[in-house]
C-alpha cells in the first residue's frame, strides 16, 4: 500500500506536523528521510525492513556506510546518502554538546569513555581526535581519516590544524584494531611519535593515544591493555 492510500492519521509526515517527531516510529521516521518507497514496498515499510536487517538497532544502522547500505533492497545512493547525513549530524551534535554540561578528561578510562559510543561496533579503522581546553574539558570530538591509520605528514598537520582551530591545549589521539587484538604496532609507534612533536611545536600536549577493540583498549599513557 501507497503511503498516500493510507488514512492521514497514519502517514508519516501528517503525524509529526500534528503530533510531533516523538510520536513515530523509527521506521516512520525513516520513511521521511526517504520520502518514496520502491514500487514494491512504501518508505515506511522500506524503513521497517531496514531495521529488521540492523536487529531493531539504531546504533548498528548508524555505523552502516553508504556501500552497505544500498546492499538493501529499495535503498538507492540518494536514501543512503541521506540516512548516513542523518546520523553523522546526530554525532556530531552528540560530540558538541554532550547533554548540555562539558565532559572533563584526566585519564585513559575517561577517554575511553567518551569515544566508545561513537567507536562501537565499527568494522573498519577509524582515526578521532579529541581536542581538550585547559581545564581537560572536552571541546570537540571529529573524525580525523578513515580506513587505517598512517603516519603521514599530512595527516599529523590535520590534527594540528583542528586542535589550533579548537583553542586546544592537549589532544587525546583514537583508533581503533577491528581485528581485536589492542597492542600498537609499528606504524602506530610512528604515528604517535610524529604527532606528539608536530603538536609540541604549538605548545599542544598528545595527552594520550588509545586503541580501541570491542571489549578492551589500550592506552600509550598508561602503557597497558584495559578490559571493559
Amino acid at each position: 500500500m501507497k503511503i498516500k492510500d493510507l488514512c492521514c492519521d497514519e502517514q508519516p509526515r501528517e503525524k509529526m506536523l500534528r503530533l510531533g517527531p516523538g510520536s513515530l516510529s523509527n521506521a516512520e521516521l525513516l520513511a521521511i528521510l526517504f520520502r518514496t518507497g520502491d514500487g514494491k514496498s512504501n518508505a515506511v515499510e522500506l524503513g521497517r525492513g531496514l531495521l529488521l536487517k540492523a536487529g531493531q538497532s539504531l546504533g548498528e544502522l548508524s555505523n552502516w556506510s553508504v556501500d552497505r547500505l544500498v546492499q538493501e533492497n529499495g535503498i538507492g545512493p540518494v536514501k543512503a546518502l541521506t540516512v548516513s547525513a542523518c546520523f553523522e549530524l546526530a554525532r556530531r551534535w552528540f560530540s558538541e554538546n554532550r547533554g548540555g554540561r562539558r565532559v572533563r578528561i584526566s585519564n585513559s578510562t575517561q577517554a575511553y569513555e567518551a569515544i566508545s559510543p561513537t567507536m562501537k561496533s565499527v568494522q573498519h579503522e577509524e582515526c578521532w581526535a579529541l581536542f581538550l581546553n585547559r581545564a581537560y574539558e572536552l571541546c570537540a570530538m571529529e573524525k580525523m581519516s578513515s580506513g587505517g591509520l598512517t603516519q603521514t605528514t599530512m595527516e599529523s598537520r590535520g590534527i594540528v590544524k583542528k586542535a589550533i582551530e579548537k583553542n586546544a591545549t592537549a589532544v587525546i589521539l583514537v583508533h581503533n584494531h577491528p581485528s581485536g587484538n589492542p597492542l600498537p604496532g609499528k606504524s602506530d609507534l610512528e604515528c604517535t611519535g610524529m604527532l606528539k612533536s608536530a603538536l609540541a611545536n604549538f605548545d599542544i600536549t598528545l595527552m594520550d593515544h588509545i586503541i580501541v577493540c570491542d571489549n578492551c583498549w589500550y592506552s600509550f599513557a598508561d602503557e597497558v591493555v584495559h578490559n571493559k
